[in-house]
């Protein structure tokens, strides 16, 4: 299969199932609100390092979790429970999304969360798109995850934790939020040990697909509905 070059039309795709094996669909472009809101709306996402272009990608298989059907260990859960961390929405989105820049998830030798990075996911973020989960221990951040909402869809982008259970606590928190507001899924981009413990599992393509286009008909692009911002990470 051929990679694509994009135009500079950011509303202009290729179709993802023309994507290589690895997932691989396209490359080139810019990262400008319109061309990610264009790319999420079609399972499509952006990652790269500082030493490649931009590259944008359709995994085949694609893991996705429900919400409500997330897994929580009977330690982490005592954890929860004790209520250890303050957890926030949308709090500092800044600081999360540094946090995980700091985090190694690999394309070439260094992070795929360059500052061209940070800065267009904060563009997303003041657009509405882009959203945070933050864990608090005393008054600092020291945890948390970032994605993106579109319809009922929330894609995963990123974790990270300066104490151990922090990313893991704000995570629950965050699915319990998604779940309560009638989100179908969370697309994990790609397969890890660490959230297949969680409970997600790999669909194919066309089957994420079709679970996306289901979750955008009639539900606002990215309806996040905040609650306040300081919510209990103790068990209903």
């Amino acid at each position: 299969m051929p990679v694509f070059s994009l135009t500079e039309d950011p509303m202009l795709f290729p179709r993802p199932s023309l994507a290589e094996p690895g997932g691989l669909l396209a490359v080139g472009g810019d990262l400008c609100v319109t061309r990610l809101v264009a790319a999420y709306r079609r399972g499509i996402f952006p990652w790269y390092d500082a030493d490649t272009p931009i590259l944008w990608w359709s995994p085949d298989p694609r893991p996705i979790l429900f919400p409500g059907l997330i897994h929580v260990s009977r330690r982490l859960a005592r954890t929860i429970r004790s209520g250890k961390f303050t957890v926030t929405l949308d709090e500092d989105f800044s600081g999360v999304i540094r946090g995980c820049a700091g985090v190694s998830r690999t394309v070439g030798d260094g992070t795929w969360i360059v500052p061209e990075m940070i800065a267009a996911y904060e563009a997303l973020h003041a657009a509405g798109y882009a959203h945070s989960v933050e864990a608090w221990l005393g008054g600092e951040l020291v945890g948390g995850a970032y994605g993106v909402t579109i319809g009922r869809a929330f894609f995963g982008e990123s974790m990270f934790h300066k104490v151990a259970d922090a990313s893991k606590v704000a995570f629950v928190t965050l699915c319990r939020h998604l779940d309560g507001r009638g989100f179908h899924f969370i697309d994990c981009q790609q397969e890890t040990g660490h959230l297949a413990r969680f409970g997600a599992v790999p669909v194919r393509r066309s089957e994420f697909q079709k679970r996306l286009d289901v979750a955008r008909q009639g539900e606002p692009e990215h309806d996040w509905t905040l609650a306040r911002p300081c919510m209990e990470t103790a068990d209903p």
